[in-house]
């Protein structure tokens, strides 16, 4: 009798690539840099800016790079050099095909009037001639002759907002913002940098000096570009393409938002929970154990697609006890400490609540987990103080260090 065919197994994930989801992210998107001349001082910080500017153009992503050059007389210099030193680097193997003529490689730099925005005339023929460029090779690179790195701020959000690019990036030699205690902020939402930008607090808090570029996000966000990021030169690619990130992310949309995960979600969240793993923080789960965490997950989500933080609510194991437990907790390294955590547990309460179950439980062996889940108001019980189910094969040294929290409904 012949042998029926063995249907082929998927292929295991590969390691998860953060650079690859944000690249995945900015494809045929359009990203706009501001950089001030000054951070342009050694060989280092041009093939930092080059070698993010060869992997957006192969990733199908246009740039375009404003760099603030301090008076007329330099800006022709500065040209020449970014020509000469930049270009060179930019210009490779992998990104010549991209510029089918290759008069488009001289094209894409050129000086830029500060006062292109004066009147609707000049914006109209700066913009023409911005996507004239884009059009014959995916990189414009501008330089801004006589203006203060202020103005070059203001200059690099007007063209941000009328182009509605997809993201800008403000390099900024102090990098992101500092809040009172010195720590710096992740994240800001636009209701936050209103009430920064309200009379007197920005200098309450410190940054006077900080002002006219939070300004600049401000009517960034308020004109349409989906998000600003604002760091120093040498952490952009830390920035852009890792979730660890060097600065401060700011979106219009809502700090963060908790949602059931989608089938879409699930091979980006599986992604994260390989990586929780490999970093010691969550838990060696089998497959079988992975899906039901995906089918009853949660994630919570920073502006419209950074994905923040993941947990789920499993119950099916437990309906007998009519109790659920909250597993795979896992905080993307740049937001913790932004209560993201809290916000994905209040909204399991919330549904734990709605489904009428008695209590939901947490087991971990981290004490920083422990000391999270005595914050979010769980008590630290006994292992027999939740569903007999959970033992089931459960690893006896790992049973004998575990934490169990219960957080109780009823």
């Amino acid at each position: 009798m012949p042998k029926v065919a063995e249907r082929p197994r998927p292929p295991a994930l590969e390691a998860f690539d953060e650079k690859q989801f944000y690249l995945d992210e900015f494809r045929g998107h359009t990203l706009l840099f501001s950089i001030p001349v000054t951070e342009l001082a050694s060989d280092a910080d041009y093939e930092c800016v080059a070698a993010m500017g060869r992997d957006l153009l192969t990733n199908d992503t246009r740039v375009i790079l404003l760099i603030g050059a301090p008076d007329h007389a330099r800006s022709e210099q500065v040209l020449r050099r970014l020509q000469r030193r930049l270009g060179a680097l930019i210009f490779r193997d992998e990104t010549l095909g991209l510029f089918p003529e290759r008069r488009a490689r001289g094209a894409a730099f050129t000086e830029v009037p500060p006062d292109a925005f004066a009147t609707p005339a000049s914006a109209a023929a700066l913009l023409s001639n911005v996507w004239a460029t884009l059009r014959r090779g995916p990189l414009f690179v501008g330089v801004i002759a006589g203006g203060e790195t202020d103005t070059i701020k203001a200059f690099a959000q007007q063209m941000a907002t009328r182009l509605r690019v997809h993201k800008l990036i403000l390099v900024h030699p102090a990098g992101g913002i500092t809040g009172n205690d010195g720590k710096q902020i992740s994240f800001m939402d636009e209701n936050m940098l209103s009430a920064l930008l309200a009379a007197g607090q920005a200098e309450w808090a410190g940054l006077a000096a900080r002002r006219p570029g939070l300004e600049a996000v401000h009517a960034a966000l308020q004109g349409g570009v989906a998000s600003v990021n604002l760091c120093t030169l040498a952490g952009a690619p830390r920035e852009l393409f890792t979730y660890t990130g060097s600065g401060t992310l700011c979106t219009k949309v809502d700090y963060c938002t908790v949602e059931r995960l989608g089938i879409d979600d699930f091979e980006e969240v599986e992604r994260l929970i390989e990586r929780g793993q490999r970093e010691g923080l969550l838990k060696l789960r089998t497959p079988e154990e992975i899906a039901l965490m995906l089918i009853n997950g949660y994630g919570a989500t920073i502006g419209a697609h950074h994905l923040a933080g993941i947990c789920a609510l499993v119950t099916e194991p437990y309906t007998a006890a009519c109790a659920g437990e909250v597993v795979g907790l896992y905080t993307i390294t740049r937001f913790k400490g932004e209560g993201i955590g809290g916000r994905l547990v209040t909204r399991v309460l919330e549904d734990a609540r709605k489904a009428g179950l008695a209590y939901i439980f947490a087991c971990t062996t981290e004490e920083r987990a422990q000391g999270f889940f005595e914050r979010q108001g769980f008590r630290r019980v006994g292992s027999s103080d939740v569903p007999a189910a959970k033992w089931d094969a459960y690893d006896p040294e790992r049973k004998a260090h575990v934490a169990v929290f219960r957080f109780d409904l009823q």
